[in-house]
């Protein structure tokens, strides 16, 4: 393989990654900075991140579009809860209404990133590849990274090590990398796992032309699944009765507050929300179906995310015998299937391992700052976007009980207002100083096993604003749209006395911040 090495270039501001998080980065930079230099760079070789990734069969989203979607362009179509090919489309049609495909960098993948506080800049070290065999490598320089890098590695899904894998005479699957054109059909399928993966899997597999003989759900733990409309249909009569835009709007809002109703609901009143949900469950099943056994997670609701079943596509596809749930242990897979701890053995043709994701953030990248190497877990993320300790880098974490994308709206706004800030007051610097010995707990706080097994490599949250992530859009509005910065953010120029670590400059920083009358 050829390498070569190509002139440096600079910018005043990189995205990384272009998916949802990073087109929407880039529209707000682009429209609030038409004259600041943008790029965006993109590891792979299409837009869309998660949703040109997986190819598995049924994959949409988890969460409406309503408030998936961003809040400057409406969804359109009928369907609030969307596949993939439907996202990847209105994902498309942001970049080309916002003209930024002129700004996306494909199969440039940043490697690393060194923070010089005398330049008040960082060095990128990008791997291209060309396409052709051969690899490039260049160094970017910018003001300011915002790393929209998303939460996994997109080269390796997360599969425990199974005994005797190597005896199975059928084909084992990960949904991260689900091969194209696969054809399952009159297979008997066991997928493994109860996320979200899985319960999209199951019906998509056991239902329509190509549909497998037989679907097995296998499971260690049961999962909360709800079932809600594939169709908001008073979504549809608000458009209707007050055009696209308002619509849109009006719709986004009431979600946002039903949803936040029904979270803060469920955790206020963990006993009443199991009831409720094993209620409804029971009257979407077969009768008789032991829903104790299946549907009955030993944590209460919202510990962990729950799952969507479209209308009810799951149940339905246990009600008409063509999926089923088996709650037991895997003890080692056979030539014909899977050995279980009861004793029992699953036939399969077909193994889908969905077992979940492997948590990596910025890209599995190395960051420096003045030549210390930074470690992510030992960061304290400030306002949910800004790590402690790390000047001018912003990262895109958005919610994990509700849609991802409506913290990144907020985040964006954020953004783009206190880079408006700096410029208009000399700075070129930001970086927030967390207090010595302040207590934390784990930045994405729920019990889910992808964060569970990652916790020594991700950064911190603090227990108190502005520290502790928000955990819907209204408390996060509160934050994100009041005061640009307090005493834990540290703005200064090039030219002033280096940042070396400490709290000592933060009286300084009150005093200015006081005089700017942004405190």
């Amino acid at each position: 393989m050829n390498t070569s090495t190509i002139v440096n270039e600079e910018f005043d501001i990189v995205i990384i990654g272009a998916g949802i998080s990073g087109i929407g980065a880039a529209r707000y930079v682009t429209k609030a900075f038409p004259n600041k230099r943008v790029v965006v760079l993109e590891s792979r070789d299409n837009i869309g991140g998660t949703w040109d990734l997986f190819r598995y069969p049924g994959i949409r989203s988890d969460s409406d579009l309503h408030t998936f979607g961003y809040e400057f362009k409406p969804w359109k179509d009928r369907a609030a809860i969307a596949d993939a090919p439907l996202i990847r489309d209105y994902l498309r049609e942001t970049v080309q209404e916002n003209d930024l495909q002129k700004l996306i960098r494909f199969r440039h993948r940043v490697t690393s990133a060194d923070w010089s506080t005398t330049e008040a800049a960082w060095t990128l070290r990008v791997r291209i590849d060309n396409g052709d065999h051969s690899i490039t490598h260049q160094q970017i320089k910018a003001n300011w990274v915002f790393a929209a890098t998303g939460y996994y590695r997109y080269d390796e899904g997360f599969t425990p090590h199974f005994e005797g894998r190597d005896d199975f005479g059928g084909d084992i699957l990960h949904p991260q990398h689900w091969p194209e054109g696969y054809d399952y059909a009159g297979k008997k399928v066991v997928v493994i796992g109860s996320g979200a993966t899985a319960i999209t899997l199951v019906p998509s597999m056991a239902a329509g032309p190509g549909a497998a003989e037989h679907v097995t759900m296998l499971q260690r733990t049961p999962t909360y699944v709800m079932s809600l409309p594939r169709v908001d249909s008073l979504a549809l009569t608000l458009t209707k009765l007050f055009g696209e835009q308002r619509g849109y709007a009006l719709t986004r809002f009431k979600n946002i507050w039903l949803d936040r109703g029904v979270v803060k609901g469920l955790r206020m009143f963990p006993r009443a929300g199991r009831a409720l949900i094993r209620r409804v469950n029971m009257r979407l099943l077969p009768k008789g179906f032991d829903v104790d056994t299946h549907f009955n997670p030993p944590y209460d609701p919202w510990d962990q995310r729950l799952c969507l079943a479209p209308d009810g596509d799951f149940f339905a596809a246990i009600r008409k015998g063509d999926a089923s749930v088996v709650t037991d242990k895997v003890v080692r897979f056979t030539q014909t299937g899977i050995l279980l701890e009861s004793g029992r053995e699953l036939p399969a043709d077909v193994i889908v391992t969905a077992t979940g994701l492997n948590l990596q953030l910025l890209g599995g990248m190395d960051l420096q700052v003045d030549g210390t190497p930074v470690n992510l877990a030992e960061s304290i993320a400030y306002r949910g976007m800004l790590l402690s300790g790390v000047p001018n880098w912003a990262i895109a974490v958005g919610y994990t009980t509700s849609s991802w994308t409506l913290k990144i709206s907020l985040m964006c706004r954020y953004f783009c207002d206190l880079l408006a800030h700096m410029d208009s007051h000399g700075y070129d610097t930001a970086v927030a100083v967390a207090e010595p010995g302040m207590q934390t707990r784990p930045v994405l706080d729920i019990s889910a096993g992808y964060v569970l097994r990652s916790q020594h490599t991700v950064p911190r949250q603090g227990t108190e604003l502005p520290w502790r992530m928000g955990l819907s859009y209204p408390e996060d509005a509160k934050l994100l749209r009041g005061a640009l910065f307090d005493e834990s953010l540290h703005l200064s120029a090039s030219t002033d006395q280096p940042f070396a670590g400490d709290t000592s400059t933060l009286g300084q920083l009150t005093g200015a911040a006081q005089e700017s009358g942004n405190v």
